[in-house]
């Protein structure tokens, strides 16, 4: 260690890019190659005064201990490199990545992020490459080598998954300077989140996985509560992106409940949208049949039974697909390989010295995240033997360490020590068959319980009644009833975030707040015990009941696509209202939230889910008032007629809501279910739908309704139009659209204005129809309603073919018609199933091979891609 430097160093990583290629184009000469490498490299880094840390393979691990010897030895190193004369006229491309911070020394090197960050740095880059971290450039941007400069990169997120990196490049005259984008977390697709702590070790787990991963289809990771499966799952993702051009997607089901919502959430997560009379399953596996794809399932324990059916189903079809799964236990399907995650490697007790405690993950963990506690915590020859007592106490377990971290704030090590100590001798009496680490983790939570003043155990308990997460304006609403946590729930939540049992996330521009899962069910084991569970369900029902009213008017208005995110965000939380609701014989308010809910669940697809809460909950329709009936009656009926299923009844469900909106004397609930009503029968009887929407036009214009008004106006245009009488037909549009951008709502300025581009297309004004219907796409993408995207594509294909633009229109026509396939339903009502390009004139037209391929490639385009290019609206030839 004397010899490697110390306090703030440059690290510099480096390796061949495609040295398996070499390997294999090469044969017995690749040693050759690897040899004049090393030496090339060993003798630019002696010059300038480095030190090698660690080589293997084609990779070096260098440190220095000035920035500018470490840029100039790259530099070097490079040159040299594209000087020299390779065996068979091959390329030998070393890419380089430079960082500068102070790391920790080890036995045989140095720990830390800092040593990390270098690496994934590096990682980022292209052979022939030399990336340096902001660190390493302010110190070297006054001082560089000569002829050299510096490119700005931008922030990229790296494989570490915390905070993003601003990267440079190193520019040299006689060397490279253009390279690919960045192969960093920005370009490659996923949905990994960011972490706000480091990833700490686990360096030999991960080269483990990552081997399995090569021939598993299932991999899972076991092991207890706390362990690290998460995290380490998610780390491992981030690392093989690059090896999966279908993404690596984290789908999260610790929220989940229902067995049956599953197969959704992957498939939300995936962006798969189920196909009315089709099992979701099945459409997802179609979804992920050619793609060569990462799954990560995580917290699957509680919901075994249900990810071993999805999984077992979707690998049976998906040749291309690997699933890495998170669970306590093993799902138990033919083919799958359990990996148990083993606790973190724990320092020698005997010797617990810095430089044997700092080889520690155990350690590392604890010190890192003490650090964050109390910036100015360090590792002492004083506290050494008290923090490997600690990490030993806690049996290496990462959320055990964490908690205990997170109490430096308030008692020194020593102290944590001994009451870690009493804790463990209480629990000797517990079950014989539970796992000790089980037991240990235990332990570990009732001791940061116990901690807690009993204001803050008492908002602990009494927020696991959330499920997914809360805002704080949710937790003052539901834990302030009773003692205890009764008032200054602000000051209580944040002693609680300081103390690592409640996490605390920034999103748009407001905070989200979550328990870990294992705190959660530690705290809802409290909620039962207290007796205070009933009442706690009950006030979290009635908060999301109201938050879902409250939501219900603005989802018509200009907050629409906010409030949309939000309830997106909060769904969890409406589930578990609506278990309890149904459960707890609370029928009222299980009405009234799946009545409010209902535009939300239409426009983002939840048709199966709503169908399942709608019927459980009417019925328990009995005692509950006729107003809320009505409503659930209203949506059930128009949920129906737009799935294209049981016709009958939704218009038997639609005439019962009419019936009783009538007998209310309600005449905005009954003009919504006039309009609705004549949905469901204007393809088999146009005169009576006519009758229905005017009577419903009547009631709109009179009680100030002027969302139903643009509606209906829309609806009566489109039949004017269809008619003949177009001139009136343009009226009625012009008045709907013209009330639609007044009030701000979306959805019914997309289906105005889609509706008036497939009239302006009738009358072949192209120009203007295309303006129109890409207003619409743009307003439907937005807030994700692929009905009217579809519709959109489909009458914009059309166009491009009226105007000869033969495979503009195809390309489009592909990606409709797969959408089309995907949503599994019919057109809506005054869209018009016959707009759309003449398939067989295209076919004619290109030729039956090149029609084919212009149409597959359209087929190919994900949602957002098919939008991207219609409104792009090239009109020129491929």
């Amino acid at each position: 260690m004397a010899e490697l430097p110390a306090g703030t160093v440059t690290f510099l990583f480096t390796d061949i890019e495609g040295s398996t290629r070499l390997l294999a184009h090469l044969g017995d000469r690749y040693a050759e190659v690897l040899a004049d490498q090393r030496r090339l490299l060993r003798a630019a880094v002696g010059r300038w005064g480095g030190r090698e840390v660690d080589m293997q393979g084609d990779a070096f691990f260098i440190s220095f201990p000035r920035a500018r010897d470490a840029l100039a030895a790259a530099v070097a190193a490079q040159r040299a490199l594209a000087a020299h004369g390779w065996p068979q006229g091959v390329a030998v491309r070393v890419r380089m990545g430079l960082h500068t911070g102070e790391p920790l020394r080890a036995a045989g090197g140095y720990v830390g992020m800092d040593v990390h960050r270098a690496a994934r740095i590096c990682a980022a880059g292209y052979g022939g490459q030399i990336l340096l971290s902001r660190a390493t450039c302010e110190l070297v941007q006054h001082d560089l080598p000569e002829s050299a400069s510096l490119r700005d990169l931008g922030q990229h997120r790296l494989k570490d998954l915390t905070y993003p990196e601003h990267i440079f490049q190193a520019l040299v005259p006689d060397l490279t300077a253009d390279f690919p984008p960045l192969k960093t977390l920005d370009v490659l697709p996923n949905n990994l989140p960011h972490q706000v702590t480091s990833f700490i070790g686990r360096e030999r787990e991960m080269a483990a996985v990552r081997r399995l991963l090569v021939t598993t289809y299932l991999l899972t990771l076991t092991g207890p509560g706390g362990s690290g499966k998460t995290r380490l799952a998610v780390q491992i993702a981030a690392d093989v992106l690059e090896e999966f051009p279908g993404g690596v997607w984290l789908v999260e089901l610790a929220a989940l409940s229902d067995p049956r919502l599953v197969p959704q959430t992957a498939a939300f997560t995936l962006g798969v949208v189920e196909q009315p009379g089709r099992p979701l399953l099945a459409t997802l596996t179609d979804h992920l049949q050619s793609k060569k794809l990462l799954l990560v399932l995580d917290n699957c324990e509680h919901l075994v039974r249900a990810c071993a059916d999805v999984a077992h189903t979707l690998l049976r079809s998906c040749s291309e697909l690997r699933i890495l799964a998170t669970s306590r236990e093993a799902l138990g399907i033919a083919g799958e390989l359990t990996f148990p995650v083993p606790p973190l490697s724990l320092p020698d007790p005997r010797t617990p010295s810095l430089q044997t405690l700092t080889a520690s993950e155990a350690v590392r963990l604890f010190v890192e995240r003490a650090t964050l506690s109390r910036p100015e915590f360090a590792l002492t020859d004083d506290n050494a033997p008290a923090v490997a007592q600690v990490c030993h106490r806690l049996d290496g377990i990462p959320l055990a360490i964490e908690l205990a971290a997170a109490r430096v704030k308030v008692l020194s090590v020593h102290e944590l020590a001994v009451r870690l100590d009493d804790r463990f001798r209480l629990l000797t009496g517990g079950s014989r068959t539970a796992l000790p680490r089980h037991r240990t983790l235990q332990a570990a939570i009732d001791w940061s319980h116990d901690l807690l003043s009993e204001e803050e155990r008492a908002l602990l308990r009494r927020l696991a009644v959330f499920a997914g997460g809360f805002t704080l304006e949710a937790a003052e609403a539901v834990c302030s009833g009773g003692a205890g946590a009764g008032h200054g729930v602000l000051d209580l939540l944040t002693r609680l975030v300081e103390k690592s049992l409640v996490m605390a996330t920034p999103q748009d521009g407001a905070t989200w707040y979550q328990l870990l899962e294992t705190v959660r069910q530690y705290a809802r084991d409290r909620l039962l015990e207290s007796g205070e569970a009933p009442a706690t369900r009950d006030r979290h029902r009635d908060w999301y009941v109201w938050l879902a009213e409250r939501a219900e008017p603005e989802l018509e208005a200009r907050e629409q696509l906010a409030w949309l995110e939000r309830l997106e965000r909060e769904h969890d939380n409406f589930r578990a209202a609506l278990e309890w609701s149904l459960e707890g014989g609370g029928s009222e308010a299980a009405l009234r939230l799946a009545g409010a809910l209902h535009p939300f669940w239409l426009v983002r697809g939840y048709w199966t889910e709503e169908t399942t809460w709608l019927e459980r909950a009417l019925q328990r329709r009995k005692g509950a008032s006729a107003a809320v009936v009505a409503k659930v009656l209203r949506g059930f009926g128009i949920l129906t007629v737009m799935s294209r299923q049981e016709p009958d009844r939704a218009r038997r469900l639609l005439e019962e809501s009419v019936t009783l909106y009538r007998q209310l004397g309600d005449e905005k609930g009954l003009a919504r279910a006039l309009f609705q009503l004549g949905l469901s029968r204007h393809t088999t009887d146009a005169r009576q739908a006519e009758a229905l929407w005017e009577e419903s036009l009547h009631l709109a214009r009179k009680v100030g309704d002027g969302v139903m008004t643009s509606r209906v106006l829309i609806n009566l245009a489109a039949l004017a139009h269809r008619q003949g009488d177009r001139r009136h037909g343009m009226a009625l549009a012009e008045e709907s659209l013209l009330l639609a951008r007044e009030i701000g709502d979306r959805w019914v300025t997309a289906l105005v204005l889609l509706n008036l581009g497939e009239m302006a297309t009738d009358r072949r004004d192209y120009g203007q129809a295309q303006a129109w219907l890409r207003e619409s796409l743009m307003l439907a993408g937005e807030i994700g309603h692929k009905w009217f995207i579809t519709g959109s594509l489909e009458c914009l294909a059309e166009v491009a073919a009226a105007r000869g633009q033969a495979e503009q229109a195809t390309r489009l026509f592909g990606a409709a018609e797969k959408l089309r396939e995907i949503l599994g339903t019919s057109r809506l009502g005054s869209e018009r199933s016959e707009h759309g390009p003449d398939v067989r004139a295209l076919r004619a037209g290109l030729g039956e091979a090149a029609f084919s391929a212009v149409r597959a490639e359209g087929r190919a385009m994900t949602m957002e891609q098919a939008i991207a290019y219609a409104l792009a609206g090239s009109t020129t030839e491929a």
